[in-house]
């Protein structure tokens, strides 16, 4: 259990399904449409109210939240939640200061006076503040529409065939040396409407999947035990992710399997069944400095950490330090040409590649996404700013990525996705391992350890083979790398091209207080990284 993912599925996954002011609801409630007309007209209203208010802008957002998730263990359903959350959310700028107020009751009266309430809470805010908010400019874009492209709606699909299939993944997982199994499907689908006075209107639909296991097998005789969780991804599509399509797999060294924009839940769980039972007998790993090969499915949680959460704008600042503190690529370091890695490394920022859970049309403060450098040839170049973060940067328009969890939370700067480019020349990963003497085969996110400003890290996995005169050896355990965040970036060698790219993700990020979650996407090729520390997590001191 990682602490950014106990805010999703703490509880058995309830805490992240629990939305304010929700409810329970049967499934089918999960299909019935939203009312167009009634949210025009609600946003009308709080835009109206905010500008008779004196506020030099105004945005509002007319919001329906629904989750669902099945929750299962060996051959019983321990829970399945159908939740729905509804309400309005106004943000206003008045006097260089914000305001923000929520209703979870969606009437022109309640709406006018969440406005004024917000209105209220600019004026307080005012007499306190010593800086006026500069807002980047944004063009209106009128009435559009925007969809996460999904071809089967997993809100659609009947509770009964989820359970089956969860049932079906358990007993494969049981049947192949497992003794005890976990698995979950999540469902998200966010309805967002925002309207601002800039003159826009826009409605998205976005939809979120993930399915998690995993398998446990234990030594009766010793009492020793060990896991291994599923090696899919949180994805932004719909339960066609779970269609098994041949096409979305990847054959990797050792007769490993990675997964792409389909998921064999099956194949997976069967696997992970016989890798834990492999684990149980795998000797311990010889600590010392290692040429690691790492897997997207692992490499996924070291860009999130060490790249994507020290280059948001507000934790550089200091504005910001929930969730492992501040950063330490301060805005000096952008100005200095700060190498944060080898002449291979390019990191690029993007709310919207196809798959991907950041993916959306406009961020929460009605800007239109797109693509931009973090890292270029190694050097530091840029960070994630919102509207009112822009000009701090010396940019004239917001990078878009702004985003509230609910309506009745304010929106803020969150992680887009964040991704390591994949390598220019042609490089297989067989080929890349053909290449390692004494190295490290790595897959799967693990436990995890990272400092207060984000630059010294340890990582594990969920399987580690060893790498001997260019093959994949044997599997060995107990292992975990250390890393310098710039050091290690700067030992990249080598990166598979775009072949072998594949999303990871977080489907509950945490940040900010109160808490929000957001879920974000990390995509990556096979990558290699000479002298690397690998510690025996085993062994005692």
């Amino acid at each position: 259990m990682q602490r950014r993912d106990f805010l999703g599925s703490a509880g058995l996954g309830l805490a992240g399904l629990m939305l304010p002011f929700g409810r329970s609801v049967a499934a089918e409630a999960l299909l019935e449409p939203a009312d167009p007309a009634l949210r025009k007209r609600l946003a009308d209203t709080a835009l109206a109210a905010a500008r008779e208010g004196g506020a030099q802008y105004c945005d509002v957002r007319v919001g329906r939240y629904l989750r669902q998730s099945v929750l299962t263990r060996e051959a019983q359903v321990r829970n399945i939640v159908n939740a729905e959350s509804v309400g309005v959310g106004v943000r206003v700028l008045r006097d260089g200061a914000w305001g923000f107020a929520a209703t979870s009751q969606t009437t022109v009266d309640a709406v006018a006076a969440a406005t004024k309430q917000a209105l209220a809470v600019a004026r307080a805010n005012a007499r306190a503040q010593t800086r006026k908010v500069e807002l980047a400019p944004v063009q209106g874009v009128g009435e559009v529409r925007w969809a996460t492209p999904v071809r089967k709606n997993a809100m659609a699909v009947p509770i009964q065939d989820k359970v089956a299939l969860l049932m079906a993944v358990n007993a494969a997982a049981l049947k192949n040396g497992a003794d005890f199994v976990q698995s979950n499907l999540f469902a998200i689908n966010e309805q967002k409407y925002f309207a601002s006075t800039d003159g826009s209107y826009i409605d998205q639909d976005v939809h979120r999947i993930w399915l998690p296991l995993t398998a446990t097998a234990v030594d009766k005789a010793s009492g020793k035990f060990r896991t291994r969780d599923g090696l899919s991804a949180p994805m932004g599509m719909g339960y066609e992710y779970l269609d098994a399509d041949p096409a979305g797999k990847f054959a990797l060294p050792g007769g490993l399997t990675g997964y792409g924009r389909s998921y064999d839940v099956m194949e997976d769980a069967a696997a992970a069944a016989r890798h834990a039972r492999a684990k149980l007998k795998a000797p311990s790993v010889k600590p010392g400095k290692y040429d690691l090969v790492i897997d997207p499915s692992n490499l996924f949680l070291t860009i999130h950490e060490n790249v994507g959460h020290p280059l948001e704008l507000d934790r550089v600042l200091g504005y910001e330090a929930n969730y492992a503190g501040t950063s330490f690529a301060t805005l000096d370091k952008r100005e200095a040409g700060y190498k944060y890695g080898s002449e291979r490394v390019n990191f690029v920022a993007d709310k919207t590649r196809p798959g991907s859970l950041g993916a959306v049309g406009f961020d929460d403060e009605g800007v239109k996404t797109r693509e931009w450098d973090l890292v270029r040839d190694g050097v530091l170049v840029d960070y994630q700013a919102t509207r009112d973060e822009a000009h701090i940067l010396g940019h004239k328009q917001s990078h878009g990525c702004s985003y509230a969890d609910s309506w009745s939370s304010v929106q803020f700067q969150r992680m887009p996705n964040v991704s390591l480019r994949p390598g220019k020349d042609t490089l297989s990963v067989a080929e890349m391992v053909k290449g390692v003497e004494r190295g490290l085969y790595i897959h799967g996110r693990g436990s995890y350890s990272i400092d207060q400003q984000r630059y010294n890290a340890q990582f594990g996995g969920q399987l580690f083979f060893e790498i001997k005169n260019g093959e994949v050896a044997g599997m060995v355990g107990d292992a975990a790398y250390q890393i310098r965040t710039p050091e290690f970036w700067a030992s990249c060698s080598a990166i598979c091209d775009e072949r072998d790219f594949r999303l990871g993700g977080s489907f509950f990020d945490g940040k900010g207080q109160p808490s929000q979650v957001s879920a974000v996407s990390h995509g990556a090729a096979t990558a290699r990284f000479d002298g690397v520390n690998v510690i025996n997590t085993a062994r005692a001191l």
